[in-house]
């Protein structure tokens, strides 16, 4: 894949017209940036006002715009970059400074870097902390950009946790657990369904994450995934005026039987082993039939996460961020059906009322993807 990659930007080369040595890069010097861009880059626009941002507050610093698929001298100067700094992925936006070259951008890193090798760091401070921070003693201005990924990955996962697929099950798994009267049963066997439920969750989650890198950034990917989530959250949205008419993504009536003896079996086993490899057998099968009714969400999020050029680390520590937004409701109905030893039963009302949420937000985010894509990334 990488040398796929690789190739088509060699092979892009021979649409650029010939320059003379007048086009060729100067030396900079390290106030000087030169930011290696393409047409069509989000990321590469989103940088590109960033380095505005900085150049209006750090008029010291010179930047070179240099798009790769505008000039001859531009594109070689980019090769010898990624091939003189070992880079085994070359992409854009990437960036040379003062020795230094790294490719992608984030709005909050990638400034603090620019400081940092030009010196501008240790001898520079703002007067007045920009209209978007607020500035909190030791920490510095923190800014409402940073907090973006964060808070939006856990409100999606929250989100995708109110699923009445999986919660079905765990209620009425629950409902019998009170009948044994021991708090420390239904802790081990209720948290072992909750913690499977997000481990199976994030296992799938990555396997998206990693499909997107290998076959990476296209607009054709966008809009299908964008109209499979349109047409997922539709069938929810519809399930709030028909419940179960019709079409509709959930747990087919003629598997609910074979589930609910599965989960009897676990409540009357003897054995607490046997007892822990039902639910996790259980938890695995609910989780996979649940993909059906949310599929739209975790193929979004994903989606907006590989686009955010992170570290490999970075994206999976924003995975496990989800699923642990994931299970909180989970964890949460468990806490309290163990503390108030009641029995709960999620209504149909109720039910459909978490289609039309999560129907109406998966809908949105379809929309967003196909029409306005550049407000998620």
């Amino acid at each position: 894949m990488i040398f796929g990659l690789w190739l088509s930007v060699i092979f892009s080369s021979f649409a650029y017209p010939q320059k003379t040595d007048a086009d060729a890069p100067e030396y900079l010097s390290c106030s000087s940036i030169e930011v290696f861009s393409r047409q069509g880059c989000l990321h590469c626009q989103a940088a590109y006002q960033a380095m505005e941002n900085l150049t209006s507050l750090y008029p010291q610093l010179k930047v070179s715009k240099r798009d790769i698929q505008q000039t001859e001298a531009n594109f070689a100067r980019f090769v010898s970059l990624n091939e003189t700094h070992k880079i085994d992925k070359p992409g854009v936006p990437s960036f040379y400074m003062c020795g230094h070259f790294w490719v992608g951008f984030n709005n909050v890193s990638t400034p603090q870097q620019i400081l940092i090798y030009s010196g501008l760091e240790t001898t520079l401070r703002l007067e007045e902390s920009p209209a978007n921070s607020i500035r909190i003693p030791i920490f510095g201005d923190i800014t409402s950009q940073q907090y973006g990924l964060p808070i939006f990955t856990v409100a999606t996962g929250l989100l995708d946790g109110f699923n009445p697929c999986a919660m079905w099950v765990l209620m009425f798994l629950l409902s019998m657990l009170v009948n044994v009267k021991s708090r420390k049963r239904m802790v081990i066997i209720a948290g072992t369904f909750v913690l499977v439920s997000g481990v199976v969750y994030f296992a799938f989650m990555a396997a998206w994450l990693n499909l997107f890198i290998i076959i990476g950034i296209s607009r054709n990917a966008q809009i299908l995934i964008a109209a499979v989530a349109i047409v997922i959250g539709s069938i929810n949205l519809k399930d709030y005026f028909a419940f179960k008419k019709g079409l509709t993504l959930g747990i087919p009536e003629t598997s609910k039987s074979g589930l609910y003896q599965k989960v009897r079996n676990i409540v009357q086993a003897q054995n607490m082993t046997v007892a822990l490899l039902g639910v996790v057998m259980v938890a695995v099968l609910v989780n996979l039939l649940e993909l059906i009714c949310t599929a739209g969400l975790p193929a979004i999020y994903t989606q907006v996460l590989t686009l955010q050029k992170l570290q490999p680390m970075e994206y999976y520590a924003y995975l496990l961020l989800y699923n642990l937004a994931y299970i909180f409701d989970d964890a949460l109905m468990v806490s309290v059906v163990v503390i108030t030893l009641h029995k709960y039963k999620l209504s149909e009302q109720q039910g459909r009322w978490l289609k039309l949420i999560s129907g109406g937000f998966i809908i949105a985010l379809g929309f967003m993807l196909l029409l306005m894509p550049e407000y998620l990334f």
